[in-house]
């Protein structure tokens, strides 16, 4: 098969064919700004352009999404069809915790509905997807105290071996320093972490994050990424391990950790240094890289590799919190 350009690289004959149709038709990328006078605007245009997606997840996936409130912030809670409640026993039972993602400036957790109700059917448990504040109204710390205030509430109903935590992109950057904010406070840590590309490294650090546009066809840092990096981080400097948890410290107790990406995801680099940085401190870390694929390439629930991505994460949760099986 002879491969067809898109800009400088070759689409790549080696993934599926609705890989291949992605590629082909995704759309040029726009720049994104933090712009106070027009980002609502950029995040209803967001919401609208994820809307079928979400819409659809939620009538084939899920019985119910609820908005709820856990330790003083909006949760989206999600629960999947035939959900069992003497396997996940109401409150008191296993649960993953899912950050969403948007580069900190756009997103909730109704865009990210495709990804969490397919892990909520994957493992018959219940997802909660807090609703974090996001910049550059409320540049850091706020997105963090959000997601710690939640994890500090779910450990006082959930033994933190009933809980694993997950996110992507922005949100695999709060799984992470959320933990680490938790554990420094002496809260024990969950049974798992499932991270989906996470922007672990909001400066332009790493291999992949410098190449032309469209390496990814999804993202490139100076056009959609530095204006929502800077905003979020406000006075902090990029490379604060709270505001990139790649520069964390990763000691022995922290939790097994898969991490995904794709050969032509802008954020491989990042991934591969958190790996590399995890084992090195002595986690249970790996990373499972996708041939030819982009940045979280598993929202989009039409390519095969996406459904066999969330079906492994499924797993490797499920494994870790103690489930019979997956669904």
């Amino acid at each position: 098969m002879t491969p067809r350009l898109r800009g400088p690289f070759a689409i790549p004959t080696t993934i599926s064919a609705a890989a291949r149709r992605f590629f082909e038709t995704a759309p040029p990328l726009v720049e994104r700004h933090a712009d106070p006078d027009t980002i609502e605007q950029t995040r209803e245009e967001t919401r609208r352009g994820f809307a079928a997606a979400s819409e659809a997840a939620r009538e084939a996936l899920t019985e119910r999404v609820e908005e709820i409130e856990i330790g003083g912030v909006a949760v989206q809670e999600v629960v999947p069809k035939g959900y069992d409640s003497t396997r996940d026993p109401g409150n008191d039972g296993r649960a993953i915790l899912y950050y969403f993602g948007g580069g900190y400036i756009v997103g909730s957790p109704f865009e990210d509905l495709p990804i969490a109700a397919t892990l909520a059917r994957g493992t018959g448990l219940r997802v909660l997807m807090p609703h974090y504040r996001l910049a550059p109204e409320h540049p850091f710390p706020a997105a963090l105290e959000d997601a710690a205030a939640v994890y500090r509430a779910l450990i006082e109903r959930i033994a933190p071996e009933a809980l694993a935590v997950a996110g992507e992109s922005a949100g695999g950057n709060l799984a992470l320093a959320s933990l680490l904010r938790s554990r420094d406070a002496g809260l024990p840590l969950p049974a798992a972490v499932a991270l989906l590309s996470p922007w672990c490294d909001l400066s332009k650090t790493g291999d992949s994050q410098r190449m032309p546009e469209g390496f990814d066809p999804t993202l490139d840092y100076d056009k959609t990424l530095r204006s929502g990096a800077l905003a979020y981080a406000g006075a902090r400097e990029l490379v604060d391990p709270l505001v990139s948890p790649l520069y964390g410290d990763y000691g022995a107790g922290f939790p097994p950790t898969l991490i995904t990406a794709g050969t032509r995801d802008l954020f491989l680099s990042s991934c591969v240094r958190l790996s590399t940085r995890m084992r090195q401190a002595g986690v249970a870390a790996e990373l499972r890289v996708w041939e030819g694929l982009w940045h979280v390439f598993e929202f989009y629930g039409e390519l095969p590799e996406a459904q066999s991505s969330l079906a492994e994460i499924a797993a490797f949760i499920g494994g870790r919190l103690g489930l019979d099986d997956s669904r």
